[in-house]
């Protein structure tokens, strides 16, 4: 056995006082008359034998209360565990899981008010004068602080559900961070949560052998969920009135079939879609949602299901732009190209540009979805360096080259794009041989197709160049499998090069039924709009259109009464917004310069949160191997079994007890052990 506070075990001298007391004790004596003093002998050797024995016990008595009080205050232990660490300083770091899983109820309520309740019961199992951290999958700058045991508790009380998701590693790095500031005295780390399977690292988690880490496992129940994870729309370009087609992937969480899972798409508050799906267990559904009627404008669109109990993925945002015209841009050498004037003029909807290749104003190239060369007989080291960066970005570009190009330019521009380049002119009659209808531009744009169609007729080509790439896709091809017109993926968008330039010397390609609707194709599948939405605690980094700003002219988030200004910066041809920790709630926010509407963003929780599976005690020793233990909360008291772990067996309670059983005695002893009883035999 071990004293907490050996110090106090010099009161242990007090222990002379009682003897004192009992060795003078002087006492007045009565008299006591007798009819025969024959008798007095023997009455007084009964009371003082009676005397003596009830003044031992209440001396003894008395002793040990006082003892055993004085070992009370030294607080006795058996040495447990961390014995070693008794009457040391600690610092404790506790995390609270405040996940959207833990909005899951059990018997106590939700996981988060039990969570808290149980933070708080760790705390008082340290001393008063221990050093606390709070922390939450927030990771909030106030938290990378120490706190005394109130205003730990009262950081506890103002914890609140967060739409962050963190692995195991960040969690403990996070909580390290901050203990390595501190190295005096001892170092704990607690994590309490449910433990769901997304917190699992791929390989075990890597901690400071020097912090004791225990782990506080809240169980939940199994519920059944379904939620929507993402959704695409099947046309890159939106324009008014048409049909959309809307893919949803719906998720089932769950290890039963969701049967008949009701869903409706809203538009600008306006119902667009209904459906009702029914998802197997543990699987990934797509399905088809069809509407139209749209205005120009931006879109706030929104997708809800009912599936309860669990409500917090019930809701998926979403934005896209209608535009009223889409612009394209025509570059050429100094003449106009009269095919592709002709064709897009004659829809309203394509607002085609021409500038000749020196006159391309650099910081507007984002602001096209489409960007055509045609004519250009060699493209300058500048336009080609500027093209790339908009085909990274998402741009879409066609490329004809002209009947005298410069092939060593051509060849500089594709082939950073990991695209063919036109190697040598071929002058040979041939023709169109086949079409891909796999490929999205030709994919059901006919009703039907002749068996013998009257494809375009090709006097003379440049053969291109193999593609680097793994990208590719033949759109037209020539008899022998010659490339005529291929697409290829470059960053984030795509370029398309042709094998002739757009004259009759070359092919009747530009005067073929098939021209126009390949480059309205083209054009409609081309955009790099904004993504449908982000994904909070994930996307920290938004990329727009290129927006000037001032001091006086901030971009700003707006929802509701909600409005926030986020860190920005300007870069090539594009606009970087920071979004750090700002956003907390999802939603459709408005991208604001002043009063106008630059652009409207979507944001979703992370979707992580939906599969509530949660990692057994033997995973967690797999994941933690060095977790010093894995507490279970219906295993007895939480406080009593971490004061026992770090203290040992605590006694110093016992011992108050037993002060106040001796206490007890010696008052029992005083009332009613009595002395003064005669008994006196009378001689017949």
């Amino acid at each position: 056995m071990h004293f907490l506070y050996p110090a106090f075990l010099f009161a242990l001298l007090t222990l002379a006082i009682p003897v004192l007391v009992h060795l003078f004790n002087f006492r007045k004596y009565h008299k006591v008359y007798f009819s025969n003093v024959q008798f007095l002998k023997d009455v007084q050797e009964q009371q003082s034998h009676r005397r003596n024995l009830k003044e031992r016990l209440i001396l003894a008595s008395r002793l040990l209360a006082l003892a055993f009080l004085v070992f009370a205050f030294a607080k006795p232990y058996i040495p447990g565990k961390n014995a070693v660490n008794a009457g040391k300083l600690q610092t404790v770091s506790i995390f609270v899981d405040n996940s959207y899983s833990m909005q899951t109820l059990n018997r106590e309520g939700t996981l988060l008010d039990e969570a808290k309740r149980r933070a708080k019961e760790i705390a008082s199992a340290y001393s008063i004068n221990d050093s606390f951290q709070l922390l939450t999958q927030d990771f909030e700058g106030k938290h990378q602080r120490l706190l005394s045991r109130d205003e730990f508790n009262d950081a506890v009380d103002a914890v609140k559900i967060s739409p962050q998701s963190r692995n195991l590693q960040q969690i403990i790095s996070r909580q390290q961070s901050l203990l390595d500031i501190h190295r005096s005295g001892v170092r704990s780390i607690y994590l309490i949560s449910d433990f769901q399977k997304n917190m699992q690292t791929p390989q075990p988690v890597k901690a400071d052998t020097g912090v004791h880490i225990r782990l506080v496992q809240l169980k939940a129940s199994t519920l059944p969920n379904v939620a929507v994870d993402s959704v695409t729309l099947l046309s890159a370009i939106h324009r008014p009135g048409e049909s959309e087609k809307l893919v949803v992937r719906l998720h089932n969480y769950a290890d039963k079939q969701a049967e008949k899972i009701p869903l409706k798409l809203s538009i600008n508050g306006e119902q667009k879609a209904l459906g009702s799906y029914t998802v197997k267990e543990r699987s990934v559904q797509y399905d088809t949602l069809v509407f139209s009627g749209l205005k120009a404008g931006w879109q706030r669109a929104e997708i809800s299901l009912q599936d309860n109990p669990v409500t917090f993925d019930n809701q998926f945002y979403f934005s896209f732009n209608v535009k009223q015209q889409m612009p394209v841009l025509l570059v050429d050498g100094g003449t106009a190209n009269p095919y592709l004037k002709a064709v897009f003029g004659a829809d309203p909807f394509f607002g085609a540009k021409r500038v000749p290749d020196g006159n391309v104003d650099y910081a507007a190239l984002n602001t096209y979805p489409l960007i055509i060369l045609s004519d250009i007989n060699a493209i300058s080291t500048g336009l080609s360096q500027q093209l790339k960066t908009y085909v990274s970005k998402g741009g879409t570009l066609i490329v004809f080259p002209p009947a005298d190009a410069d092939l060593n330019s051509y060849r500089s521009l594709l082939l950073q794009m990991n695209a063919a380049y036109p190697e040598k002119l071929m002058t040979e009659d041939t023709k169109v041989s086949a079409l891909n209808f796999q490929s999205k531009v030709f994919k059901n744009i006919f009703e039907g197709f002749p068996q013998n169609p009257d494809l375009p007729v090709v006097k003379k080509y440049y053969q291109l160049s193999s593609s680097t790439g793994n990208r590719t896709e033949n759109l037209m091809t020539l008899a022998g499998n010659k490339t005529f017109l291929a697409g290829y993926a470059s960053g984030k968008g795509r370029v398309y090069v042709s094998a002739v330039a757009l004259n009759d010397d070359f092919s009747n390609l530009q005067r073929h039924a098939l021209f126009v609707p390949l480059m309205f194709r083209i054009a409609l599948l081309s955009g790099h709009d904004q993504p449908l939405f982000y994904t909070l605690g994930r996307d920290e980094t938004i990329e727009t259109l290129p927006v000037q700003t001032s001091e006086k002219q901030l971009l700003k988030l707006a929802k509701g009464n909600q409005s926030i200004i986020p860190d920005t910066k300007q870069q090539e041809g594009s606009t970087l917004i920071y979004m750090a920790d700002q956003l907390h709630e999802t939603g459709i926010y408005d991208l604001k310069k002043v009063d106008s509407t630059v652009a409207v963003l979507a944001f979703n929780d992370n979707r992580s949160e939906s599969d509530l599976s949660y990692l057994s005690s033997t995973e967690l020793d797999k994941v933690i191997p060095q977790a010093a233990e894995i507490m279970e909360v219906n295993k007895g008291s939480l406080k009593s079994n971490i004061t026992e772990t770090n203290f040992g067996l605590q006694l110093w309670k016992l011992c108050i007890i037993l002060a106040l059983i001796f206490l007890g005695a010696e008052i029992l002893l005083v009332r009613f052990y009595k002395t003064d009883q005669r008994s006196v035999t009378q001689p017949v």
